[in-house]
């Protein structure tokens, strides 16, 4: 069953409460962040070992696995979006479509055992990388294709 593409520019949720999952990335510091990618990383170990997780509840949002398989890329794309940060000024980041890599990388037939490891592992790389920064790092940032910072 195929998906209405999202092509929502989704860096609002950097400003404000998101209202559906109730995120507010104003709420966190950068020291904060690494606690919160840890914790979400096991809830996702947990969530796939149930019975369901290649199940879509709604024609229109991907299962618990395409979620987990989005979670794990959206980990490695952050972490090369802040190395470039880190290394150039307001750098330009490459496109990513997300739905074309779901497609592409087949979520809904990855194994669910081996997503939920690269996604903790991804996850460990990524906490090392920002437990490195220094404080006035983090206020550098990148720009993405269609122009938002």
């Amino acid at each position: 069953m195929a998906l209405v593409p999202d092509t929502k520019d989704w860096t609002w949720v950097l400003e404000r409460r998101c209202p559906e999952c109730g995120f507010d990335a104003t709420a966190l510091r950068g020291n904060e962040v690494s606690a919160v990618l840890v914790d979400n990383a096991a809830q996702w170990r947990t969530r796939m070992s149930a019975e369901d997780v290649r199940l879509r509840k709604r024609e229109d949002t991907w299962s618990p696995l395409e979620y987990a398989c989005h979670v794990r890329d959206v980990l490695s794309l952050a972490q090369e979006r802040i190395l470039l940060m880190l290394n150039y000024e307001h750098p330009s980041f490459a496109n990513w479509d997300q739905d074309a890599t779901a497609t592409a990388s087949r979520y809904e037939l990855q194994d669910p055992d081996v997503v939920a490891q690269e996604l903790v592992s991804r996850a460990s790389e990524l906490v090392e990388l920002l437990d490195g920064i220094e404080p006035p790092s983090w206020s550098r940032s990148g720009v993405r294709s269609n122009g938002s910072t």
